[in-house]
Protein backbone atom coordinates (compact mmCIF):
# COMPACT_ATOMS: atom_id res chain seq x y z
CA UNK A 1 0.00 0.00 0.00
CA UNK A 2 1.39 3.23 -0.92
CA UNK A 3 2.18 5.98 1.54
CA UNK A 4 -0.57 8.85 1.35
CA UNK A 5 0.44 12.22 0.32
CA UNK A 6 -1.00 14.55 2.87
CA UNK A 7 -0.84 17.23 1.20
CA UNK A 8 -2.79 16.55 -2.15
CA UNK A 9 -5.12 15.29 0.45
CA UNK A 10 -5.75 18.64 2.22
CA UNK A 11 -5.83 20.39 -0.86
CA UNK A 12 -8.73 18.35 -2.37
CA UNK A 13 -10.71 18.25 1.22
CA UNK A 14 -10.65 22.12 0.95
CA UNK A 15 -12.32 22.44 -1.85
CA UNK A 16 -14.72 19.77 -1.11
CA UNK A 17 -15.55 21.43 2.19
CA UNK A 18 -16.90 24.33 0.43
CA UNK A 19 -20.07 21.80 -0.70
CA UNK A 20 -22.41 19.79 1.13
CA UNK A 21 -22.38 16.18 2.41
CA UNK A 22 -25.79 15.91 -0.28
CA UNK A 23 -26.94 17.80 -3.80
CA UNK A 24 -29.90 16.98 -6.09
CA UNK A 25 -32.30 16.56 -2.59
CA UNK A 26 -30.13 14.14 -0.76
CA UNK A 27 -28.11 12.25 -2.56
CA UNK A 28 -24.65 12.03 -0.89
CA UNK A 29 -21.28 13.84 -1.67
CA UNK A 30 -19.18 10.99 -2.11
CA UNK A 31 -16.15 13.94 -2.90
CA UNK A 32 -14.01 13.29 0.14
CA UNK A 33 -14.20 9.43 0.18
CA UNK A 34 -13.07 9.18 -3.06
CA UNK A 35 -10.49 11.65 -2.54
CA UNK A 36 -8.68 9.53 0.18
CA UNK A 37 -9.00 6.28 -1.74
CA UNK A 38 -7.65 7.68 -4.36
CA UNK A 39 -4.67 9.23 -2.58
CA UNK A 40 -4.13 6.50 -0.21
CA UNK A 41 -3.35 4.19 -3.25
CA UNK A 42 -1.15 6.15 -4.97
CA UNK A 43 -3.51 7.92 -7.51
CA UNK A 44 -2.89 11.91 -6.08
CA UNK A 45 -2.37 13.48 -9.45
CA UNK A 46 -5.58 11.89 -10.51
CA UNK A 47 -7.46 13.45 -7.44
CA UNK A 48 -7.65 17.23 -8.72
CA UNK A 49 -8.56 16.11 -12.51
CA UNK A 50 -11.31 14.10 -10.97
CA UNK A 51 -12.32 16.52 -8.39
CA UNK A 52 -12.57 18.92 -11.39
CA UNK A 53 -15.41 17.12 -12.92
CA UNK A 54 -17.60 15.55 -9.52
CA UNK A 55 -17.68 18.98 -7.87
CA UNK A 56 -19.92 20.69 -10.57
CA UNK A 57 -22.87 18.58 -9.41
CA UNK A 58 -22.53 19.70 -5.90
CA UNK A 59 -24.31 22.54 -3.99
CA UNK A 60 -22.70 24.84 -1.72
CA UNK A 61 -22.00 23.96 2.44
CA UNK A 62 -25.50 24.79 3.89
CA UNK A 63 -24.31 27.74 6.92
CA UNK A 64 -25.47 28.31 10.35
CA UNK A 65 -24.85 30.69 12.89
CA UNK A 66 -26.76 28.38 15.39
CA UNK A 67 -25.80 24.85 16.44
CA UNK A 68 -27.54 21.80 18.51
CA UNK A 69 -28.14 22.18 21.71
CA UNK A 70 -25.41 20.35 23.64
CA UNK A 71 -27.93 19.12 26.37
CA UNK A 72 -31.12 18.52 23.92
CA UNK A 73 -28.68 16.66 21.17
CA UNK A 74 -30.84 13.45 21.01
CA UNK A 75 -34.17 15.67 19.89
CA UNK A 76 -32.59 16.28 16.27
CA UNK A 77 -31.13 13.26 15.59
CA UNK A 78 -32.19 12.04 12.11
CA UNK A 79 -33.79 15.85 11.56
CA UNK A 80 -32.50 16.47 8.06
CA UNK A 81 -33.82 20.17 8.37
CA UNK A 82 -31.19 20.84 11.01
CA UNK A 83 -28.16 19.67 9.01
CA UNK A 84 -26.71 22.82 9.30
CA UNK A 85 -26.93 23.30 12.66
CA UNK A 86 -25.34 19.62 12.91
CA UNK A 87 -22.08 20.57 10.96
CA UNK A 88 -21.54 24.05 13.05
CA UNK A 89 -22.13 21.79 16.30
CA UNK A 90 -19.38 19.17 15.08
CA UNK A 91 -16.77 22.07 13.39
CA UNK A 92 -16.77 23.30 17.03
CA UNK A 93 -16.88 20.16 18.74
CA UNK A 94 -13.66 19.14 16.69
CA UNK A 95 -11.82 22.37 18.29
CA UNK A 96 -12.54 22.12 21.76
CA UNK A 97 -10.74 18.71 22.37
CA UNK A 98 -8.66 15.79 20.70
CA UNK A 99 -10.44 13.91 18.50
CA UNK A 100 -10.22 10.40 19.63
CA UNK A 101 -12.36 11.81 22.49
CA UNK A 102 -14.50 13.81 20.27
CA UNK A 103 -15.22 10.44 18.23
CA UNK A 104 -15.33 8.40 21.47
CA UNK A 105 -18.55 10.32 22.96
CA UNK A 106 -20.08 10.36 19.74
CA UNK A 107 -19.50 7.21 18.00
CA UNK A 108 -21.79 5.15 20.44
CA UNK A 109 -24.72 7.75 20.04
CA UNK A 110 -24.29 7.68 16.31
CA UNK A 111 -23.64 3.97 15.81
CA UNK A 112 -27.56 2.58 16.35
CA UNK A 113 -28.29 5.11 12.82
CA UNK A 114 -25.60 3.46 11.20
CA UNK A 115 -28.23 3.31 8.17
CA UNK A 116 -28.12 6.94 7.79
CA UNK A 117 -27.82 8.17 4.21
CA UNK A 118 -27.75 4.74 2.88
CA UNK A 119 -24.88 4.07 4.83
CA UNK A 120 -22.95 7.53 3.63
CA UNK A 121 -23.00 8.67 7.27
CA UNK A 122 -20.97 6.13 8.70
CA UNK A 123 -18.62 5.32 5.34
CA UNK A 124 -17.79 8.71 5.47
CA UNK A 125 -17.06 8.94 8.81
CA UNK A 126 -14.53 5.82 8.48
CA UNK A 127 -12.36 7.89 5.30
CA UNK A 128 -11.98 10.32 7.58
CA UNK A 129 -10.84 8.33 10.44
CA UNK A 130 -8.80 6.39 8.30
CA UNK A 131 -6.76 9.83 7.24
CA UNK A 132 -6.13 10.72 10.65
CA UNK A 133 -5.14 7.26 11.97
CA UNK A 134 -2.31 6.95 8.75
CA UNK A 135 -1.77 10.70 8.15
CA UNK A 136 -1.73 12.50 11.53
CA UNK A 137 -4.01 15.76 12.60
CA UNK A 138 -4.17 18.42 10.16
CA UNK A 139 -6.74 21.27 10.24
CA UNK A 140 -8.77 19.83 7.39
CA UNK A 141 -8.44 16.44 8.02
CA UNK A 142 -10.06 17.51 11.54
CA UNK A 143 -12.90 19.47 9.62
CA UNK A 144 -13.51 16.90 7.39
CA UNK A 145 -13.85 14.40 10.50
CA UNK A 146 -16.40 16.88 11.78
CA UNK A 147 -18.74 17.11 8.29
CA UNK A 148 -18.68 13.23 7.98
CA UNK A 149 -20.22 13.35 11.91
CA UNK A 150 -22.66 16.01 11.38
CA UNK A 151 -23.92 14.60 8.36
CA UNK A 152 -24.91 11.47 10.19
CA UNK A 153 -25.97 12.99 13.05
CA UNK A 154 -28.63 14.51 10.90
CA UNK A 155 -29.60 11.31 8.29
CA UNK A 156 -29.49 9.14 11.59
CA UNK A 157 -31.48 5.96 11.05
CA UNK A 158 -31.52 2.49 12.16
CA UNK A 159 -31.55 -0.52 10.73
CA UNK A 160 -35.31 -2.05 10.84
CA UNK A 161 -35.80 -5.15 13.20
CA UNK A 162 -32.26 -5.51 13.70
CA UNK A 163 -31.54 -8.22 17.10
CA UNK A 164 -27.70 -8.87 17.94
CA UNK A 165 -25.90 -12.17 16.72
CA UNK A 166 -26.75 -15.12 18.79
CA UNK A 167 -25.73 -17.92 17.12
CA UNK A 168 -23.19 -20.26 15.61
CA UNK A 169 -22.66 -19.02 11.74
CA UNK A 170 -19.17 -17.25 10.15
CA UNK A 171 -20.16 -14.39 8.64
CA UNK A 172 -20.59 -15.88 4.97
CA UNK A 173 -22.72 -18.92 6.26
CA UNK A 174 -25.04 -16.04 8.31
CA UNK A 175 -25.02 -13.73 4.95
CA UNK A 176 -25.99 -16.25 2.24
CA UNK A 177 -28.68 -16.85 4.95
CA UNK A 178 -30.67 -13.62 4.76
CA UNK A 179 -34.03 -13.59 3.96
CA UNK A 180 -34.54 -11.25 0.16
CA UNK A 181 -37.85 -8.66 0.81
CA UNK A 182 -41.10 -9.34 -0.88
CA UNK A 183 -41.39 -6.03 -2.55
CA UNK A 184 -37.92 -5.15 -4.37
CA UNK A 185 -39.28 -1.67 -5.82
CA UNK A 186 -39.26 2.02 -4.79
CA UNK A 187 -36.48 3.23 -2.77
CA UNK A 188 -34.14 2.48 -0.22
CA UNK A 189 -36.84 3.83 2.59
CA UNK A 190 -39.44 1.79 1.25
CA UNK A 191 -37.24 -1.14 0.95
CA UNK A 192 -35.75 -0.73 4.74
CA UNK A 193 -39.35 -0.66 6.18
CA UNK A 194 -40.08 -4.04 4.59
CA UNK A 195 -37.39 -5.88 6.58
CA UNK A 196 -39.12 -6.27 10.22
CA UNK A 197 -42.24 -7.99 8.08
CA UNK A 198 -39.65 -10.19 6.30
CA UNK A 199 -39.79 -14.03 7.09
CA UNK A 200 -36.47 -14.98 8.44
CA UNK A 201 -34.70 -11.68 8.55
CA UNK A 202 -34.40 -11.52 12.63
CA UNK A 203 -33.54 -15.09 12.74
CA UNK A 204 -31.08 -14.63 10.04
CA UNK A 205 -29.23 -12.06 11.44
CA UNK A 206 -29.24 -13.43 14.99
CA UNK A 207 -27.64 -16.62 13.19
CA UNK A 208 -23.91 -14.72 12.93
CA UNK A 209 -21.74 -15.89 15.68
CA UNK A 210 -21.31 -13.25 18.19
CA UNK A 211 -17.75 -11.65 19.26
CA UNK A 212 -16.67 -13.23 22.87
CA UNK A 213 -14.11 -10.11 23.12
CA UNK A 214 -12.98 -6.87 21.39
CA UNK A 215 -10.18 -8.75 19.25
CA UNK A 216 -12.73 -11.74 18.15
CA UNK A 217 -15.27 -8.58 16.77
CA UNK A 218 -12.59 -6.89 15.12
CA UNK A 219 -11.72 -10.27 13.25
CA UNK A 220 -15.63 -11.14 12.88
CA UNK A 221 -15.94 -7.25 11.16
CA UNK A 222 -13.27 -8.53 8.33
CA UNK A 223 -14.68 -11.59 7.80
CA UNK A 224 -18.40 -9.75 7.59
CA UNK A 225 -16.42 -7.26 4.79
CA UNK A 226 -14.66 -10.39 3.04
CA UNK A 227 -18.11 -11.99 2.41
CA UNK A 228 -19.87 -8.89 1.32
CA UNK A 229 -17.13 -7.71 -1.31
CA UNK A 230 -16.83 -11.36 -2.65
CA UNK A 231 -20.89 -11.90 -2.68
CA UNK A 232 -20.80 -8.66 -5.20
CA UNK A 233 -19.09 -10.68 -7.46
CA UNK A 234 -21.99 -13.56 -8.17
CA UNK A 235 -25.25 -10.54 -6.65
CA UNK A 236 -23.82 -7.09 -7.65
CA UNK A 237 -26.50 -7.06 -10.41
CA UNK A 238 -29.06 -6.78 -8.35
CA UNK A 239 -28.47 -2.99 -8.04
CA UNK A 240 -24.76 -2.09 -8.82
CA UNK A 241 -24.38 1.13 -6.72
CA UNK A 242 -26.32 0.01 -4.00
CA UNK A 243 -24.86 -3.54 -3.33
CA UNK A 244 -21.47 -1.68 -2.96
CA UNK A 245 -22.42 -0.22 0.56
CA UNK A 246 -22.86 -4.07 2.04
CA UNK A 247 -18.80 -4.02 1.64
CA UNK A 248 -17.99 -0.24 2.29
CA UNK A 249 -20.08 0.25 5.08
CA UNK A 250 -18.68 -2.89 7.33
CA UNK A 251 -15.50 -1.72 6.03
CA UNK A 252 -15.58 2.08 7.55
CA UNK A 253 -16.44 0.66 10.54
CA UNK A 254 -13.37 -1.63 10.86
CA UNK A 255 -10.82 1.07 9.53
CA UNK A 256 -12.30 2.91 12.55
CA UNK A 257 -12.06 0.44 15.30
CA UNK A 258 -8.23 1.56 16.00
CA UNK A 259 -9.50 4.46 17.60
CA UNK A 260 -11.89 3.54 19.22
CA UNK A 261 -11.91 2.01 23.08
CA UNK A 262 -12.01 -1.73 22.97
CA UNK A 263 -15.39 -2.10 24.43
CA UNK A 264 -17.37 -0.38 21.85
CA UNK A 265 -15.97 -2.82 19.24
CA UNK A 266 -18.51 -5.44 19.79
CA UNK A 267 -21.22 -3.15 18.93
CA UNK A 268 -19.29 -1.76 16.34
CA UNK A 269 -19.46 -4.96 14.88
CA UNK A 270 -23.16 -5.76 15.47
CA UNK A 271 -24.34 -2.70 13.75
CA UNK A 272 -22.09 -3.15 10.93
CA UNK A 273 -23.22 -6.55 10.43
CA UNK A 274 -26.97 -5.65 10.49
CA UNK A 275 -26.23 -2.68 7.68
CA UNK A 276 -24.35 -5.00 5.76
CA UNK A 277 -27.26 -8.01 5.33
CA UNK A 278 -29.96 -4.87 5.35
CA UNK A 279 -28.20 -4.19 1.95
CA UNK A 280 -28.32 -7.32 0.77
CA UNK A 281 -31.79 -8.34 2.07
CA UNK A 282 -33.31 -5.59 0.10
CA UNK A 283 -31.06 -5.55 -3.04
CA UNK A 284 -30.93 -9.39 -3.22
CA UNK A 285 -31.14 -10.57 -7.05
CA UNK A 286 -33.10 -13.69 -8.12
CA UNK A 287 -30.45 -15.56 -9.36
CA UNK A 288 -26.67 -14.85 -9.28
CA UNK A 289 -24.83 -14.29 -12.55
CA UNK A 290 -24.23 -16.68 -14.82
CA UNK A 291 -21.29 -18.92 -14.06
CA UNK A 292 -19.35 -17.73 -17.67
CA UNK A 293 -19.05 -14.21 -16.56
CA UNK A 294 -17.54 -15.25 -12.86
CA UNK A 295 -15.06 -16.90 -14.57
CA UNK A 296 -14.58 -14.47 -17.15
CA UNK A 297 -13.96 -11.94 -14.81
CA UNK A 298 -12.06 -14.20 -12.10
CA UNK A 299 -9.43 -14.62 -15.12
CA UNK A 300 -9.30 -11.26 -15.87
CA UNK A 301 -8.71 -10.23 -12.16
CA UNK A 302 -6.08 -12.89 -11.79
CA UNK A 303 -3.93 -11.56 -14.48
CA UNK A 304 -4.34 -8.07 -13.35
CA UNK A 305 -3.67 -7.74 -9.98
CA UNK A 306 -4.28 -5.05 -7.08
CA UNK A 307 -2.81 -2.47 -8.52
CA UNK A 308 -4.09 -3.02 -11.72
CA UNK A 309 -7.43 -2.73 -10.66
CA UNK A 310 -7.31 -0.05 -8.94
CA UNK A 311 -5.86 1.52 -11.75
CA UNK A 312 -9.24 0.48 -13.65
CA UNK A 313 -11.36 1.68 -11.68
CA UNK A 314 -9.98 5.46 -10.95
CA UNK A 315 -9.83 5.10 -15.01
CA UNK A 316 -13.97 4.28 -15.00
CA UNK A 317 -14.60 7.50 -12.17
CA UNK A 318 -17.33 6.25 -10.80
CA UNK A 319 -17.14 7.46 -6.88
CA UNK A 320 -19.01 3.61 -5.89
CA UNK A 321 -16.35 1.99 -8.30
CA UNK A 322 -13.31 3.49 -6.76
CA UNK A 323 -14.34 3.09 -3.06
CA UNK A 324 -15.94 -0.65 -3.95
CA UNK A 325 -11.74 -1.40 -5.33
CA UNK A 326 -10.31 0.82 -1.85
CA UNK A 327 -12.06 -2.55 0.17
CA UNK A 328 -11.41 -5.80 -2.66
CA UNK A 329 -7.63 -4.64 -2.61
CA UNK A 330 -7.96 -4.74 1.42
CA UNK A 331 -9.75 -7.62 1.56
CA UNK A 332 -7.32 -9.54 -1.00
CA UNK A 333 -4.83 -8.34 1.29
CA UNK A 334 -6.57 -10.62 4.07
CA UNK A 335 -7.61 -13.15 2.22
CA UNK A 336 -5.86 -13.49 -1.06
CA UNK A 337 -9.37 -14.14 -2.74
CA UNK A 338 -9.15 -13.07 -6.61
CA UNK A 339 -12.92 -12.40 -6.04
CA UNK A 340 -12.28 -9.60 -4.45
CA UNK A 341 -10.85 -8.32 -7.38
CA UNK A 342 -12.70 -9.75 -9.49
CA UNK A 343 -15.80 -8.05 -7.95
CA UNK A 344 -14.33 -4.62 -8.89
CA UNK A 345 -14.14 -5.61 -12.61
CA UNK A 346 -17.55 -6.45 -11.88
CA UNK A 347 -19.10 -2.54 -10.88
CA UNK A 348 -16.81 -1.59 -13.56
CA UNK A 349 -19.56 -3.14 -16.14
CA UNK A 350 -22.34 -2.96 -13.64
CA UNK A 351 -22.12 0.85 -12.88
CA UNK A 352 -22.25 3.48 -15.16
CA UNK A 353 -19.20 5.74 -15.50
CA UNK A 354 -19.11 9.44 -14.01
Amino acid sequence: MFVADGGALDEALARLHRTGPEFRGWLSNHGSMVVESMVRHGFAPRAQPWLDDYVHRLEDLPRSSASIDGARWQQALGKPAQLPQWLEFFRIEMTRRPWRQTLATWWPRLLPGAAAGATHGVIRTGHAVRALLEDGDSETRLAELGQALGYWAARWQQVPGAVEPAGVLAAAEALERVPAIGDPSGGILHRLEQLPGTPGWSSALAGLRPAGSPQEARELLERVADAATIRYLRFGHGEGVMQVHAATAPTAVLRTLPALPPEQWAASLNVAWAASAAIRAVYQPDEPAPTSETRRLLRQAEAAGPQEVLARAVRHGDAHVIKLADTAVEVHQRTGDPEALAAVLRATELVDPD
